[in-house]
């Protein structure tokens, strides 16, 4: 979601638990005003929440460890924004199949605003979710999600929140979301070891909650002029350096990663220009050339109006060799930035707001990572998959189907 208004748019884990994870329509069309009318209902300022004593806690299948495969390969593909209400555009599942059925992923990771508004039950809540996890159960793939800030734009009138989400997450077959960690803001905090084929940690993914939105006030003070995202908070950043130093300890050494969280660090936006302050053509043809930057930019970065310091955690402790995000839709570069790669993984779902005009569906798509636990860091190339390479319509048009059946108990 960018810095825009709406109507600017376009038609916890404790160390012992660490990584286990139980071993032809109108250019604003329904779709749009759905997401056009929860703004105003979720706009009234969240903060994310440390785990409420009641949380829903439903049954989950015993679930294997993830490991590198004989070859010492390990693949994952990231999808973004599914966004979506029970009557999901059918051609988010047609692209989501497509790029499973054809880079067979080891893992799936969901990163944030999997639904958005314009569920009214508890029933239509869970008919969302259920859609845009199927792909992945119907082929048997491990999953894993995030939240991003309009995950919660039902709660007002369905009732489940988070926490009540991450339960019914977690009760799938082929779900892998750990428990949440404790006493830190959010929900579905939580980090997954890969296990090499020595049976021992090769790499490590760090799932994080990145919040809704910022306050309405804060300290007597509003946020009129800065953005009003929400930001990572200091009892995350610790929580991530302090388990980082213990599966260091456990491991003997460090164990590279990947962080995915929703909305974007403030160094995407100095990374693209390569600066802080200057925002001209030049400013970015120095970042690119020096931040060797591939892909598009076609919004703003929409971080919160604090820079978390997660960044500089990540430098310090040396594992993380990449953070990726979703959020801005048509957003879709990446770049090594002193070290690390942030990027975007694009936008997956065909019911969002997407480019103008005839080009709207153009950048929908997946992030694919290829691992090789031989090599050096493990990561060895991430790539985007977009829609029209598999001959998926593209017309910029709403095309939503009745929700896929829930499952025997669900």
């Amino acid at each position: 979601m960018s810095e825009k208004t709406a109507g600017d748019m376009p038609s916890e884990i404790s160390p012992a638990d660490s990584g286990t994870a139980g071993s032809g329509a109108s250019a604003v069309d329904r779709r749009m005003f759905l997401s056009l009318s929860s703004l105003g209902a979720a706009g009234v300022a969240t903060v994310a929440a440390a785990t409420p004593a009641g949380a829903t806690e439903l049954g989950r299948h015993p679930q294997r460890g993830l490991r590198f495969g004989r070859d010492g390969k390990f693949k994952i593909v990231q999808f973004n924004d599914t966004q979506d209400d029970e009557k999901v555009d059918r051609r988010t599942l047609e692209l989501m199949r497509a790029v499973l059925d054809d880079e067979r992923p080891d893992l799936v990771i969901l990163n944030g605003d999997n639904i958005t508004g314009g569920c009214d039950t508890p029933l239509e809540m869970r008919q969302a979710m259920n859609n845009v996890v199927q792909p992945m159960e119907e082929r048997s793939v491990p999953w894993a999600i995030t939240f991003g800030n309009h995950d919660e734009d039902s709660t007002p009138d369905s009732g489940l929140d988070e926490a009540d989400m991450l339960a019914f997450y977690r009760s799938y077959r082929y779900n892998m979301n750990g428990p949440t960690a404790r006493g830190v803001t959010g929900q579905g905090n939580s980090n997954l070891l890969i296990d090499g084929r020595n049976g021992r940690p090769a790499f490590n993914l760090w799932l994080l909650d990145s919040g809704r939105y910022a306050p309405e006030e804060l300290a007597g003070q509003d946020f009129e002029g800065y953005p009003t995202w929400d930001w990572l908070r200091m009892d995350q950043v610790k929580w991530y350096y302090d388990t980082s130093v213990q599966i260091e300890r456990r491991a003997g050494h460090v164990v590279p990663a990947l962080m995915f969280i929703h909305i974007p660090l403030w160094e995407y936006r100095f990374m693209w220009f390569g600066s802080v302050d200057g925002r001209t053509d030049a400013d970015h043809e120095r970042g690119k050339a020096r931040h060797r930057i591939e892909g598009e930019r076609n919004e703003d970065e929409c971080p919160g109006p604090f820079n978390s310091g997660m960044f500089s955690a990540i430098q310090h402790r040396g594992d993380v060799r990449g953070v990726f995000c979703g959020h801005d839709h048509v957003n879709t570069y990446s770049g090594d930035y002193y070290g690390v790669l942030l990027g975007y993984a694009g936008n997956t779902g065909f019911g969002t707001y997407g480019l103008s005009g005839a080009e709207r569906n153009r950048l929908r798509g997946a992030r694919v990572y290829d691992l090789d636990e031989s090599a050096d860091g493990v990561l060895t190339g991430t790539r985007m998959r977009f829609a029209g390479e598999f001959d998926i319509d593209l017309t910029a048009n709403d095309q939503w189907m009745e929700p896929l059946p829930l499952p025997k108990g669900r």
